[in-house]
């Protein structure tokens, strides 16, 4: 499933929403239904807000794909795009009491695979991915 959003904080929610609906269809439980809500709301924001900084003029576009064993989840914004190595260190001393910088490494920690990349003519484009447990 793809969609386009608009570059508002609406989007957020209407996101969250969405990706939750079908990771929960996909079996997912409750720990793991919160880390992928956190996860794409953080992503979101950064579309909306970095990326796209809001004109409305500028989409965000959502891709979700459930299978047997995970959930991909694309998040794609028309904006500027940026270098992921420019970006100051969170954990580093002088960044631990900013308010913002560590939404990249949210996501990180609540998905298996996180992948960022530029995409042409302008935009970033993040993908992750949640692994679904199988009971054994």
């Amino acid at each position: 499933m793809a969609e386009q959003l608009e570059s508002t904080l609406d989007s957020v929610d209407e996101a969250e929403n969405k990706v939750l609906q079908a990771a929960e269809s996909a079996g997912f439980g409750e720990e793991d239904l919160h880390k992928i809500g956190m996860a794409v709301r953080e992503c979101m924001v950064n579309a909306v807000v970095h990326g796209n900084r809001y004109n409305g003029r500028k989409k965000v576009f959502l891709g979700i794909d459930a299978t047997a064993d995970r959930l991909t989840i694309i998040i794609r914004d028309e904006g500027e795009g940026f270098d992921v190595n420019s970006l100051p260190d969170p954990l580093a001393e002088e960044n631990l009491l900013r308010q913002s910088g560590r939404g990249l490494l949210l996501i990180q920690a609540f998905m298996d695979e996180f992948q960022i990349q530029r995409v042409e003519p302008k935009g970033t484009e993040v993908r992750m991915v949640k692994y679904l447990a199988k009971a054994s």
